[in-house]
């Protein structure tokens, strides 16, 4: 296999090796850049742990985990030999300064092998309350003293709000500098979100169109089938707004909306990321109601099962408030976006796994074919990105025939027509972090500008939170306030659901 050469031998450290993320997500995506030659041809994993174990049994509980979790499967007992040979177990106390001390004469050992001073990556796959105690730890006994080798990754929740994210960027400051520390959100490593950018700015017949004058609205969609399932408690304490708005899907609004970038350098993509986040017009408390649905699942019915409502799921407070829905209408100001809205939604327990990208424009202004009994749909460009993976392009077309009648037609670019072994978001982004490139993942300017996005909706449904939450049927689209928040101005949301496209493409509806 081919190793990228110009990455140094890299020392990997997570935290919370025995956690579900690391067992799911981490070991799979480094086993699977292993297989494609795309780790440091000198590296080391060392996985902590509070429990007793030995390399061995790691190892042979990694391997567990690959058979379930990895898109590539264990298919030579050898080549995952080699993988695991390079992975340390190492036991632990999060509150012991002798844990620290000795891994740091772990980390020196390694590199004496090495025959150099390795680059150091730590993933912190911990709990936020533990963020402060490694943090300080890593900076008392210098594990991560050079900023041009050594970097930290943090998955989210990067705060609970504002000023906790301010916080945290101040704390992990005192040890790091903005360049070594990579806030992670899978959702920027997914292929689809990612050609977001080749798509707009490769292309110039969009880039005109990509404006008010052409583009009447925007919708972003995060749907899940899944309730909290095993994460009542956790969920109890966070909501839709904070575990999906504030993140996942602004960042999504973001590289829908910004403006074209003069390189492809990391900072300048991430100024103009951050642009869009201060336009986005922050919404008052007054409007609060106005421009927000909340929701939240009752027992229904998906894919002809029946499911329990969120008051009855494990670790869910009988009279729980929490939402597990959210629709928002915002409005970026500033001259490419000046009253467009961008509606933004997530939910669980919907009708169907969906995240998707919906660009509307507007109607033809004077149309030969306005008097016909022909709908005369908008045009739309549909970019799927899971489950299905594809950008759609909805446009009208002469039916077959003697008439000169109408149909809807579609141009289809799919993903899976061109490759079946997609890297995972994870992949993608953990190589990034070995190689330094920091683009895809959020900067402290970002994550606190997201945050004071959704501040004062955060906070007028803390100190409301009863009024205006919505029942919705598992199974459905969520609930009917949810309409009607487009319905004010003559949209509705539009699914384009992977069901829905497979049953168009089987009726002949679309070319």
């Amino acid at each position: 296999m081919t190793n990228i050469k110009k990455i140094k031998p890299t020392i990997i450290l997570i935290f919370g090796a025995t956690g579900d993320l690391a067992k799911r997500k981490l070991f799979p995506a480094f086993y699977n850049l292993y297989l494609d030659g795309r780790m440091p041809e000198k590296f080391k994993i060392v996985a902590l742990g509070r429990a007793d174990n030995s390399d061995e049994l790691f190892r042979d509980y990694v391997k567990t985990n690959l058979a379930e979790f990895s898109r590539n499967k264990i298919t030579s007992d050898e080549a995952y030999q080699q993988f695991a040979a390079n992975i340390t177990y190492f036991q632990y106390n999060i509150d012991s300064e002798d844990s620290y001390s000795d891994l740091k004469l772990e980390l020196d050992k390694t590199d004496v092998i090495f025959g150099e001073r390795a680059n150091r990556l730590f993933y912190l796959s911990i709990a936020p309350s533990f963020i402060a105690t490694i943090s300080n730890n890593i900076n008392k006994f210098s594990l991560a003293a050079n900023p041009d080798q050594d970097r930290i990754i943090v998955e989210k929740p990067f705060g609970y709000n504002k000023a906790s994210a301010v916080a945290l960027n101040e704390l992990l400051a005192q040890t790091f500098q903005e360049k070594q520390i990579y806030r992670i959100d899978h959702y920027l490593g997914k292929e689809t979100v990612q050609n977001i950018l080749a798509f707009r700015f490769s292309n110039i017949m969009f880039e005109p169109l990509w404006n008010s004058k052409f583009i009447d609205s925007v919708q972003i969609t995060v749907a899940e089938e899944v309730g909290v399932e095993d994460r009542g408690g956790f969920y109890e304490g966070t909501g839709a707004l904070k575990d999906m708005i504030q993140n996942h899907l602004l960042q999504i609004l973001t590289m829908v909306a910004m403006e074209a970038p003069s390189s492809l350098q990391a900072d300048e993509i991430r100024n103009r990321k951050a642009d869009v986040l201060k336009s986005i017009r922050r919404i008052t408390p007054q409007e609060v109601d106005h421009y927000t649905v909340r929701g939240q699942y009752d027992a229904g019915s998906i894919n002809g099962k029946s499911v329990q409502g969120y008051h009855t799921e494990k670790g869910v407070a009988t009279d729980s408030v929490t939402e597990t829905f959210v629709a928002i209408k915002f409005y970026l100001d500033n001259a490419r976006w000046q009253d467009v809205p961008f509606y933004v939604r997530t939910g669980k327990r919907m009708q169907e796994k969906q995240s998707s990208i919906v660009i509307q424009f507007k109607e033809v202004p004077h149309s030969t074919f306005s008097s016909g009994n022909d709908a005369l749909l908008p045009n739309r460009l549909i970019i799927n990105i899971q489950p299905a993976m594809d950008i759609r392009l909805q446009f009208m077309t002469k039916k077959t025939g003697l008439s000169l009648s109408l149909k809807p037609a579609e141009m289809v670019f799919d993903y899976f027509s061109c490759s079946t072994k997609s890297p995972e978001a994870y992949e993608t982004l953990l190589q990034d972090a070995l190689l330094g490139d920091p683009t895809l993942f959020m900067r402290s300017d970002q994550v606190e500008e997201a945050w004071d996005v959704v501040t004062t909706i955060q906070e007028a449904w803390e100190a409301d939170k009863v009024s205006n939450l919505h029942k919705y049927h598992a199974g459905s689209w969520g609930p009917e306030a949810a309409d009607a928040l487009l319905a004010r101005q003559g949209h509705a949301w539009i699914s384009n659901t992977y069901k829905e496209v497979k049953e168009k493409v089987a009726d002949g509806n679309y070319i």
